[in-house]
C-alpha cells in the first residue's frame, strides 16, 4: 500500500492531500506553524514509509522542509518549472486544493525519487552567499546615490584618489562633503586629516601630495548648493553607509571562508588558476553540494546556461541559453571566466586556452558566446575534480 502526501505550500498556509493507492482519502489546510505541522505529523506517524511531495516556493517552503528534516522524513521537492511541466496537462482548473491532489496523483505515475538532502553547512553557505550578494547590491546603490549627491556639493573630490572608493575616500567625503569646508582649514590641519583618513601607513610625501590635490580641487569647485543645504548631510550619510556596508560584507565573507575551509571542494576550487577565495566560496554557496548532480549538464540547467534548441522543417533558430536557473550562480561563473582569462598570463589553464582560441577564430564577434562556452568547460572541470577529489593540474589537461 502506497500513501502519498501532496502538499501545496503558500505564504501562510499549506494545502495537504492524502492519497492511498491513487485514491484520495483525506485533505485539509494547515497553517505553516507549530500547530499546523503537529497536525501533519500526526497523520505521517500513522503511515509506513509515506511519500511526501511538494513544490519549492522559495522562502515559504523552507519551514516545511525544515520540519520534515528535523523529523527524519524523506521528501521530493519539485522546482516550480518542473512542477508546471508535469501538472499543466492534468489540470483544467487551478486551486491550492487541486494542486496538492495533482501533485500526489502524479507521484503514482512518475514515481519521483526523494530529493537529495544537503549537509547543513551548504545551506548556511547559500544563505551567506545571498547575504553577500544583497550587500554588494546595496553598496552599488549607495555608491550611485553618493555620486549623485556629490555632483551638487563637491564633484572634484571624486578625482582625489585613483578610484573613488575605499575607507580613505569615504572618510574624506564625510569630513569634506563641500569644497568650502576644505578652504576653512589650514594646510597643517588638512595634512592631519588626510593622515588620519586611513588605517594604513602612508608616507609623508603621499600626505603632502593628497593635501595639495585636495586644496586644488576645492579651489576649482563651484558647488550647486549652499553650506546649509541638506545635500551635505545626504552625502555624509551615504559615505557612512558605504563604510558600514563594506565592513559588513567583509565580515560575511570571512564567515563564508571559515565555513568553506572545512569542505574538500574549497581547496579544489582554489587550485584552478584565476579563482580566489571570494569566488570559491560564492560558487560553493550557490551550487551547493555538487555531488547531488548526476552530470555536469544538470549543473548547466541548474544555472540556466543549457541551450534552447528550436527547429521546424527547414528552419533552424539560433541557439540561446535558457536563463531559467540560478541567476546568482550564472553571474559568479561568468565573472570567474574573465578572472581565469586575466590570470592566464602567469597561471595558464585549459579554460583560458579555449577562450583565447575562440576569440582568435572570431575576433570581431561578441565575447558573450564564447564566455558561455568557457563556462561549460569550467563546470565540467569542477564537476570532475570535486567528484574525484582532485586538484587542478594544467599539465594533465595538455595530455588529453
Amino acid at each position: 500500500m502506497r500513501t502519498v502526501f501532496g502538499i501545496d505550500v503558500s505564504k501562510a498556509t499549506s494545502e495537504v492531500a492524502i492519497l492511498v493507492n491513487g485514491e484520495r482519502v483525506h485533505g485539509y489546510s494547515i497553517p505553516n506553524d507549530v500547530i499546523g505541522f503537529s497536525r501533519l505529523y500526526q497523520d505521517l506517524t500513522q503511515v509506513v514509509n509515506p511519500e511526501i511531495i511538494f513544490e519549492a516556493t522559495g522562502v515559504y517552503s523552507r519551514r516545511l522542509e525544515a520540519f520534515l528534516k528535523n523529523n527524519n522524513y524523506t521528501y521530493t521537492r519539485l522546482n516550480p518549472l518542473e512542477a508546471k511541466k508535469q501538472l499543466d496537462g492534468l489540470r483544467h482548473r487551478k486551486t491550492d486544493k487541486i494542486d496538492a491532489e495533482t501533485l500526489a496523483q502524479t507521484q503514482f505515475v512518475l514515481d519521483r525519487k526523494p530529493s537529495y538532502v544537503q549537509e547543513e553547512i551548504f545551506e548556511h553557505l547559500r544563505d551567506l552567499s545571498r547575504f553577500y550578494q544583497n550587500l554588494t547590491e546595496d553598496i552599488v546603490r549607495s555608491k550611485n546615490r553618493l555620486h549623485k549627491g556629490l555632483q551638487a556639493t563637491f564633484p572634484e573630490i571624486e578625482k582625489l584618489l585613483s578610484i573613488p572608493s575605499g575607507a580613505q575616500y569615504c572618510n574624506l567625503v564625510i569630513t569634506f562633503p563641500s569644497a568650502s569646508l576644505v578652504l576653512e582649514k589650514s594646510r597643517i590641519e588638512l595634512q592631519d586629516i588626510v593622515r588620519q583618513s586611513t588605517a594604513k601607513q602612508i608616507s609623508e610625501k603621499r600626505v603632502i601630495d593628497l593635501t595639495d590635490k585636495l586644496i586644488e580641487s576645492a579651489e576649482q569647485s563651484y558647488p550647486a548648493v549652499a553650506m546649509d543645504s541638506p545635500m551635505l548631510e545626504t552625502v555624509r550619510y551615504f559615505a557612512k553607509e558605504l563604510l558600514r556596508l563594506n565592513a559588513q560584507r567583509k565580515s560575511v565573507l570571512d564567515h563564508m571562508v571559515e565555513q568553506a575551509q572545512t569542505l574538500p571542494e574549497y581547496d579544489v576550487l582554489l587550485s584552478i588558476p584565476g579563482i580566489a577565495e571570494t569566488t570559491a566560496v560564492s560558487i560553493i554557496g550557490e551550487l551547493g553540494d555538487i555531488r547531488r548532480f548526476r552530470s555536469s549538464n544538470q549543473i548547466n540547467a541548474f544555472i540556466g546556461i543549457d541551450l534552447r534548441h528550436y527547429q521546424s522543417g527547414d528552419y533552424l533558430a539560433q541557439e540561446h541559453i535558457t536563463k531559467r536557473g540560478n541567476p546568482y550562480a550564472r553571474k559568479i561563473l561568468f565573472k570567474a571566466i574573465h578572472n581565469i582569462v586575466s590570470a592566464s598570463r602567469t597561471k595558464p589553464s585549459h579554460i583560458a586556452d579555449f577562450y583565447s582560441k575562440r576569440k582568435r577564430q572570431t575576433p570581431n564577434a561578441p565575447t558573450k558566446p564564447y564566455t558561455i562556452a568557457s563556462m561549460h568547460r569550467l563546470i565540467r572541470c569542477l564537476y570532475y575534480l570535486i567528484i574525484h577529489n582532485k586538484t587542478y593540474d594544467y599539465a594533465l589537461t595538455q595530455n588529453q
